[in-house]
């Protein structure tokens, strides 16, 4: 009797769940301006508390990643349940105390390992799941990722207003762990061999073919070939720019496009926008153009962005730049799991997802600390922007040469395919 499967759609669905959730930690700056006011903490101090969240994100992806592995994508996302509930619960706590260490250690450390775990449980999962569409499902849950902190901004706005600080983390604990745990119930790895009904009567048919892995290694073994690092490169490049344009955007499109205040903040929120759709329609498009092609246009594209953005004095096509950029930069988390799974094979791709977003965690300090220390140096934003251009040429350059190792590889499987022929 044939075991009964569960829903792609509604692992998908609670693969969201988990991402909306820990998503908002994009939404801290909400909370800095009324910690700041109500305790006269300094306002890097209180930043520090994101900055220590992202360090920990990528720490906890890279150490416990073997733990998703090993244990499924439903305990470790009750796990991150726990971890990321507590986190911002406690925070609350941090807040009643009026206790600055304890809340780099609620929000920071504990709400930190929480984000990292359940940034990676869900998306190893898709990928076995949508076998035929691996960069749309990965793009649907780090989508959610993308679009949280437009959702979660205004509702924590109207909760500091009504019920304070404290009791805002108090009240988001509590539902975010709901939300996760219950999300985490329902995820589960496909059967061995399992593909889609329409898929597999396709493949059958020979009407598709089933796209094979390049190789299938352990996170450990992957660490040691050079693919690794170029993937690894590629994406701490385009993260740092793009974080550094985040936490500039609003000054730089008064500087640059001589905005007001008020504008620019709408463009700073319009970023978000395009940061989460830029997630789910790239990481679309990478199932057709092919990943390769995919990392090579967010290059390209932002090459001539950053050239152009210096001189853009006209607001409307400063903008559009600006979020062109954004999509790239959200397309560059939600294509990499995908392109991990294209490479290295879904055997541990929750592990090597894990290392590869150390990249995250070293481009969340160096983004914005870099960009703050040029405009200070050179007294301009035109400086960074120069600087970005060079840094997307060596990502451009990455792009090219990683197909050498793809190419290889391929020759290798072809080889190793007309060996078993012949022994056949």
């Amino acid at each position: 009797m044939q075991q009964k499967t569960k829903n792609r759609w509604l692992i998908a669905a609670a693969s969201v769940g988990i991402h909306i959730s820990i998503g908002s930690v994009y939404a801290w700056s909400v909370f800095t301006k009324p910690i700041t006011k109500q305790f006269g903490w300094g306002l890097s101090d209180v930043q520090l508390t994101f900055s220590i969240a992202i360090l920990f994100l990528g720490l906890s992806a890279a150490f416990l990643g073997h733990y998703v592995e090993k244990h499924g994508p439903r305990k470790s996302g009750t796990l991150s349940s726990i971890f990321f509930g507590i986190g911002i619960a406690g925070s609350g706590l941090a807040i009643h105390l009026e206790n600055l260490p304890l809340l780099y250690l609620c929000y920071g450390v504990l709400g930190g390992i929480g984000l990292g775990v359940g940034y990676i449980t869900p998306v190893s999962t898709l990928v076995k799941w949508f076998p035929d569409r691996r960069g749309l499902a990965t793009g649907l849950a780090i989508m959610g990722f993308g679009f949280a902190s437009l959702i979660s901004s205004p509702i924590m706005n109207a909760l500091i207003t009504s019920v304070g600080i404290a009791n805002t983390f108090f009240i988001l604990g509590i539902i975010y762990f709901v939300i996760m745990f219950a999300s985490a119930q329902y995820l589960s790895p496909p059967p061995e061999g399992w593909m889609p009904e329409g898929f597999r009567a396709q493949v059958h048919a020979g009407k598709k073919q089933i796209k094979t892995d390049l190789s299938q290694l352990t996170a450990n073994e992957a660490v040691k070939t050079r693919r690794f690092y170029w993937l690894w490169l590629m994406l701490f490049i385009n993260v740092t720019c793009g974080i550094a344009i985040i936490s500039v955007a609003s000054p730089m499109a008064q500087e640059i496009a001589g905005m007001n205040a008020a504008t620019a903040a709408a463009v700073v929120g319009l970023l978000g926008l395009f940061n989460g759709s830029g997630r789910i329609a790239w990481a679309s498009l990478s199932d057709y153009i092919g990943r390769p092609n995919t990392y090579t246009a967010f290059f390209a594209i932002q090459i001539v962005s950053y050239f152009l953005l210096p001189n853009m004095a006209n607001a409307l096509l400063f903008q559009i730049l600006l979020f062109l950029v954004m999509t790239c930069y959200g397309g560059g988390f939600s294509s990499i799991p995908a392109y991990i799974g294209d490479l290295f094979g879904t055997k541990q791709l929750g592990a090597i997802h894990g290392y590869i977003l150390t990249a995250w965690a070293a481009a969340g300090l160096a983004g914005p600390i870099f960009a703050a220390w040029v405009r200070e140096t050179t007294g301009s934003y035109t400086g960074t922007l120069s600087v970005f251009v060079g840094m997307m040429g060596v990502a451009l350059l990455i792009s090219l040469l990683i197909r050498l190792d793809i190419k290889k590889l391929r020759e290798q499987a072809n080889t190793n395919e007309s060996s078993v022929d012949l022994a056949g």
